[in-house]
């Protein structure tokens, strides 16, 4: 029989034997978890615009001190400037801005946009049909800004050489990240010329889709998995936005392999400068009225910004496949949100969508940041994304 002693050094062994196994398990447990929160890491990216070097003599669209005439709210901007760079220049600039990114920690970093003075009128030159010497004064973004813009003078087609594919191999050799490249969308490309052939927006909206299409494809078809059209005019034009806008946004990405995401952004709008809290902005509620029919279409993930002005988030459970790339950072602010701020907002949005269909971006382009600013910024969301 044992003894007291011998019987308490049982229990003392087996005590020792049980804050062992729980020890144990609760690092296991700790490991599994720090695994877990790793792999399932929000993905991050970027919209399309990133700032230019001063090396560069292309420039971006600007406010200029033109006249507005009677739109009392109207900005006057400019636009059009081609780029006359030189393309080893340009190579660099692209090259410094994906490694920018992917050193801040963005997953699908973008090419930067550094060959374009804009994202529209870039791809624009590349078709037959706009006339960029006939500038035409117009009134556009509904009523938020006016410049002189191309005058579409003939039918809208392919110029036969494909440009993009150029653009996205050179951004890739820089990284072995997936590299995104951005298109703009053909109701956006309408609001940003003045038409003097078609008269009928729809039939017009169909032949740049068809033109864009031809681009789209050619991306795909170099290896490019992530394509964006960038379609800010849907909340400023609901209305076509519905009634082909996202039928002519369907027809972009027709014929383009499953392995290719399909990306639409959509923001409200950029200011003439920093920290201008006056420029008129589309209305939030865009987003609630077409939420439903863009998760219904054939598109893979929608941007949205949600920095500059916070959404009710109720507004993504209205989407039910779609994955939501969630503005986290203001790209027309000058301050830099902090980890914490942007951590709060995400669990919050992790409330109303799966985390599998989150990812975390700018609300828009950073093309009116300076370098410092946008790396500043980007450091910023990854470190966010990573704590959640």
């Amino acid at each position: 029989m044992l003894s007291h002693a011998d019987v308490f050094a049982v229990v003392e062994i087996a005590a020792r034997l049980i804050r062992a196994e729980d020890f144990f398990n609760d690092l296991i447990y700790s490991h599994y978890e720090g695994t877990y929160r790793k792999l399932m890491a929000i993905e991050t990216t970027c919209i399309g615009a990133y700032p230019k070097p001063s090396y560069l003599r292309v420039g971006n669209w600007s406010e200029s001190s033109q006249e507005a005439g009677d739109e009392q709210d109207a900005r006057a901007f400019s636009y059009v400037a081609e780029c006359i760079d030189d393309p080893e220049l340009l190579d660099r600039a692209t090259r410094e801005a994906v490694q920018d990114q992917v050193s801040c920690g963005i997953d699908i970093p973008t090419d930067g946009e550094q060959r374009r003075e804009n994202y529209i009128h870039y791809h624009c030159r590349h078709l037959e049909g706009f006339d960029f010497a006939k500038l035409t004064a117009k009134v556009h973004r509904n009523g938020a800004a006016v410049a002189d813009l191309p005058t579409i003078t003939g039918k809208i087609v392919p110029r036969g050489e494909h440009f993009l594919d150029t653009d996205y191999k050179m951004a890739q050799s820089c990284t072995d990240r997936p590299v995104k490249i951005t298109v703009p969308g053909p109701v956006t490309i309408i609001d940003t010329s003045a038409d003097a052939y078609y008269n009928d927006e729809r039939r017009l909206a169909f032949d740049l889709a068809t033109a864009l299409n031809f681009e789209i494809r050619a991306l795909a078809d170099s290896g490019c998995r992530h394509i964006q059209v960038d379609e800010p005019l849907f909340v400023r034009n609901i209305d076509n936005a519905l009634r082909y806008g996202i039928e002519c946004l369907e027809r972009c990405f027709d014929g383009v392999p499953d392995a290719v995401q399909r990306t639409m952004h959509m923001c409200c709008g950029y200011p003439g400068h920093l920290d201008d809290p006056d420029y008129l902005k589309a209305d939030p509620d865009g987003y609630v009225r077409l939420a439903k029919a863009l998760d219904a279409s054939c598109i893979d993930r929608i941007s949205i910004e949600d920095a500059h002005r916070h959404n009710d988030l109720d507004l993504l459970d209205q989407f039910l496949a779609t994955t939501i790339i969630f503005g986290s950072v203001s790209i027309a602010s000058s301050r830099i949100e902090t980890v914490e701020e942007i951590s709060e907002r995400l669990t919050s949005a992790l409330e109303h969508i799966d985390r599998d269909r989150l990812v975390v971006a700018p609300d828009c382009g950073l093309m009116m940041l300076d370098r410092e600013l946008a790396m500043s910024k980007l450091s910023v969301l990854c470190e966010a994304a990573q704590s959640v």
